[in-house]
């Protein structure tokens, strides 16, 4: 794991992905729940988490454009979950009272070619998996 993925991490750890809000929000600490389980599983920890609106993503890089071929999870109230994914369009995979059975299902979705976060953005991440599949890249 490279320390970019483990500050992103550390930092979302700290600050719930949420760092400027006033007040503690009602889905702040099912959120953080959320994050630290996702945190302990360490096929999800070696990608590059990132949030917004209360949703925990993981690219297979560092850098934005980030990649969106893995399923991501939201919050709700009462401490639900829903996992969607892996891309805006697609539709709603399920919806959970669980925050790890939303990690399971994640981690059951994960691409083949899944692995330790690529440094730098999808497009550059998407080269350097094309030259290995053919054979450039050792």
């Amino acid at each position: 794991m490279t320390n970019i993925v483990e500050e992103a991490w550390r930092d979302i750890m700290t600050t719930c992905g949420e760092p400027f809000l006033q007040e503690d929000p009602p889905l702040r600490e099912p959120f953080a729940e959320l994050v630290r389980i996702a945190h302990a599983e360490p096929l999800l920890r070696q990608l590059f988490p990132w949030t917004g609106m209360w949703e925990l993503h993981f690219s297979r890089c560092t850098e934005m454009d980030y990649t969106w071929d893995v399923p991501y999870i939201g919050t709700l109230s009462g401490g639900r979950h829903y996992v969607e994914g892996p891309h805006r369009s697609a539709p709603r995979i399920a919806e959970t009272d669980s925050a790890q059975a939303a990690v399971a299902m994640v981690i059951d979705r994960l691409p083949s070619r899944c692995r330790p976060a690529f440094i730098g953005n999808a497009g550059e991440l998407a080269a350097y998996e094309k030259a290995r599949d053919s054979g450039w890249v050792y």
